[in-house]
């Protein structure tokens, strides 16, 4: 059996009424949004997964928000910052802000600086995933071991390990082209996103153990069928 010695490099959209901080005059609404009553903070806990997995895809419709949230993302910690980051004027940034705070995806940080919550998405995408298949077969292994293109976990049942791998592999590489280690192991972390127990090593070892993937001078390729 072949023991892969190889380095490792590395190991609906809510439509609201927003209220314009300067402006005195009440609810105005934010251009080029629909009118309707906006969601109080932290509702989410109250609400099914679907609805608020829907709340926060509508939250992020709008491109202002989008954008904000996307600086904020990229390492913007105050409004000043974002409205640069993202090409908004102080106004729509001011706005974006109140709304992504409302429905938390954007919270204040150490010494208010702003951050993603991405506690709040990663606790979606779990929520959202289906529920695994009952049976014994292949595709119920596959449904509580795999979802969503991610690992969960590898089982500890030897059969079911090597079932999982061999889905992993024939998903993940194509019979006969070469791959360089570092693509091998950015492919295979990405399977291991959601999984505390198994890290991209650990598959990598196990593809090459089990001749799903041969290696040779730091190159990689699945065997052809037959």
């Amino acid at each position: 059996m072949t023991t892969d010695s190889g380095t490792d490099a590395d190991t609906a959209a809510d439509s609201v009424t927003e209220a314009d901080p300067g402006n005195g005059s009440g609810t105005a609404a934010d251009p080029g949004e629909g009118a309707g009553a906006a969601a109080a903070p932290g509702n989410g806990d109250c609400e099914g997964p679907g609805e608020r997995a829907r709340q926060i895809v509508g939250l992020l419709a709008e491109e202002r928000r989008l954008r904000a949230l996307a600086a904020v993302a990229l390492g913007a910690e105050t409004p000043e910052r974002v409205a640069e980051a993202a090409g908004l004027s102080a106004k729509d940034t001011a706005l974006a802000l109140l709304r992504l705070r409302e429905q938390g995806a954007v919270t204040d940080g150490p010494a208010g600086a702003l951050a993603v919550s991405y506690g709040l998405f990663r606790e979606l995408a779990r929520r959202e995933r289906p529920a695994p298949r009952a049976g014994n077969g292949p595709d119920a292994v596959l449904g509580t071991f795999v979802r969503n293109g991610r690992l969960v976990r590898l089982p500890a049942q030897w059969a079911r390990k090597e079932l999982v791998l061999r889905h992993i592999a024939e998903q993940t590489f194509e019979p006969g082209v070469a791959y360089p280690e570092r693509v091998v192991n950015e492919r295979l972390r990405a399977w291991c996103e959601d999984s505390d127990a198994t890290d991209h090593v650990t598959l990598r070892r196990y593809l090459v153990d089990l001749h799903h993937l041969h290696r040779s001078e730091g190159i990689y390729r699945r065997p052809e069928a037959g």
